[in-house]
């Protein structure tokens, strides 16, 4: 926690006395270096923060890497938030999220939830789709072992997608 303070500490000095001289009389162990090259190039989630580039103190921190370790074929239609298609709230799912354009939603079917154990909020990876998507949205009772793709407002992108049996990792 001290480290955490420092450092906030030492960006506010910099950010405060950036354009005076006085920047130059903040002690040496209070410089900040600060390297997000990783970032701005997208190659990594990870960052460095280093206490002064002549110290040897270091630490990079990188974020999890999403590791799926179930797998299910299941059967997968698409489906729209149009006014036509739903009640008066179109753009409100299930739990309550919600639903605008571009967002990777599925809506799963209810025997997914309770014996294959998704849950609200779950990443899921749809094989021979880009990216993951998130557990939002639930089907009717009737439904077993299929997912709904969430495609917008774009109903014949809906339409084309149309039904296949894919395979879901979780």
């Amino acid at each position: 926690m001290n480290k955490i303070f420092t450092l906030i500490f030492a960006i506010f000095l910099l950010f405060t006395f950036a354009e005076t001289s006085v920047a130059q009389e903040i002690p040496e162990k209070y410089r900040v270096h600060l390297d997000f090259s990783k970032l701005a190039k997208k190659l990594s989630n990870s960052y460095e923060i280093t206490k002064n580039p002549s110290h040897k103190f270091s630490k990079t921190v990188k974020s999890k890497k999403t590791r799926f370790t179930h797998s299910l074929k299941v059967r997968a239609s698409a489906y729209n938030s149009l006014r036509g298609q739903t009640d008066r709230t179109p753009n409100l799912a299930a739990w309550g999220d919600r639903l605008y354009p571009g967002k990777k939603v599925i809506a799963v079917s209810r025997d997914l939830l309770t014996k294959y154990g998704l849950k609200h909020n779950t990443v899921v990876k749809i094989k021979g789709l880009p990216g993951t998507y998130r557990v939002q949205d639930k089907m009717n009772k009737r439904f077993r072992k299929k997912i709904d793709i969430y495609m917008g407002n774009d109903r014949r992108k809906a339409l084309r997608w149309g039904r296949r049996n894919v395979t879901i990792m979780w």
